[in-house]
């Protein structure tokens, strides 16, 4: 149990530290755009970093880059696929609800997400999607931060001898 708290507050501080960079960029009440974004500030946490493309009319998400470490939690590469190609069912009900939220409301997001539908229901992923607009207004791009927490099964057997 406290290794997923300290992994939960590990999570806490990169949402805090990716938060304050992107609020850092904002000019007054104008969004940051992918062009404000130096992925050279922001090395710590590329692995689980992700770039979202908004379409309109219809609207539509595609993931434009999936951070590598984003591969182990999808079980595969999630990088030029959209919001359905990745999610089925409930799962990209809420994804399609929590984005179409952002861009409506020009403001960022944070939640949970369990991964039970991926039979990992062990894992769970904190995750914060911030609204990116080129021309400052209309939300054209999401920049995700996803900060993978949980208990691995029980498989091995513990000896009860723990590191200091």
């Amino acid at each position: 149990m406290t290794t997923q708290i300290g992994a939960s507050a590990a999570a806490a501080r990169a949402h805090q530290e990716l938060f304050a960079y992107w609020a850092g960029l904002k000019r007054g009440p104008k969004l940051p755009g992918r062009s404000d974004i130096r992925p050279e500030d922001l090395k710590r946490l590329l692995p689980t970093l992700s770039l979202i493309d908004v379409k309109s009319d219809p609207l539509e998400f595609r993931l434009r880059l999936a951070g590598t470490g984003l591969y182990s939690v999808y079980g595969q590469e999630i990088t030029g696929r959209t919001l359905r190609d990745v999610y089925a069912g409930p799962e990209a009900e809420y994804w399609e609800t929590e984005l179409t939220k952002i861009v409506q409301d020009r403001r960022p997001a944070v939640g949970v997400q369990n991964m039970a539908w991926r039979a990992a229901s062990h894992i769970s992923i904190l995750w914060l999607r911030l609204p990116l607009a080129s021309n400052g207004v209309d939300v054209d791009m999401i920049l995700g931060f996803d900060a993978v927490v949980g208990m691995k099964p029980e498989t091995q057997h513990h000896t009860g001898i723990r590191a200091a």
